[in-house]
């Protein structure tokens, strides 16, 4: 990598940290950055969960206010997580990367539909709290378990969403508040990229200078996620992610 390069890793990977934190899906920014330097895109998707491990623990450390009460639950739910998260680093290198690079255009795509989609879940979630009348399992029971794990071999696969698709689910089964549920997403995010990170260690390729580069920037933004992100307005960071996310995909394509 040249300066300039390093210089945009270094900034993606505060700004994935940052929106992690907040809402999810910030692979959408490091993975396209990663692939414009040259990396190959099974490369890029090692080195970006290794990168984001930082980050992750960060936003967590950041919202830990609202874990308080919750050990009980994020130890079940990160069990499953754990799981996931390891099938899904398997199913990684276990595929041809022709497949990868068929399906990963396909994941990013489902990403921004959710991306998009959020404000229209957070209303259904909303709706459904206030005319259902059957009590809530506090864990959510099987069907969040199984749920969350499901969602987690996509995060240990390709990261990106998956931070969305937890706060649905959780959003669905838990009558808890988001920002509550946002803090339990953000420690079962730091479950799945540390389980398929230490998994890449021993057995995929990447690229230390990335990795270094967007540690050390998901570290920073985690604290800036955790500190403004209640101030931060979700339309905007939608766009943006919409935006990166639209040319990763194109870029893929081009390939």
């Amino acid at each position: 990598m040249n300066i300039w390069e390093m210089l945009a890793v270094f900034v993606a990977g505060i700004s994935a940290g940052t929106i992690n934190t907040i809402v999810g899906s910030g692979t959408l920014i490091t993975f396209p950055v990663l692939l414009a330097t040259g990396l190959p895109p099974v490369t890029a998707t090692v080195s970006n969960a290794l990168g984001l491990i930082p980050g992750s623990v960060s936003g967590a450390i950041g919202y830990r206010e609202e874990l308080k009460g919750q050990g009980r639950r994020v130890l079940k739910l990160a069990v499953g997580a754990l799981i996931g998260g390891l099938t899904g680093a398997t199913l990684l290198l276990a595929l041809p990367s022709t497949a990868f690079e068929t399906i990963v255009p396909i994941l990013v795509a489902l990403a921004l539909v959710l991306v998009i989609l959020q404000p229209r879940i957070s209303r259904a979630v909303q709706r459904r709290r206030e005319h259902s009348g059957a009590p809530t399992h506090p864990d959510g029971g099987p069907l969040l378990f199984a749920g969350l794990m499901l969602a987690s071999v996509y995060g240990g696969y390709f990261t990106a969403a998956q931070g969305i698709i937890y706060l649905s689910l959780m959003g669905m089964l838990l009558d808890d508040t988001m920002q509550r549920l946002n803090a339990v997403k953000n420690v079962l995010a730091a479950v799945v990229n540390s389980i398929a990170a230490l998994f890449f260690l021993f057995v995929a390729d990447f690229n230390w200078t990335a990795v270094v580069l967007i540690a050390v920037g998901s570290a920073l933004g985690g604290q800036i996620g955790a500190r403004i992100g209640r101030r931060l307005s979700p339309t905007v960071l939608r766009v943006l992610i919409v935006a990166v996310g639209t040319a990763a995909i194109v870029q893929l394509l081009l390939r």
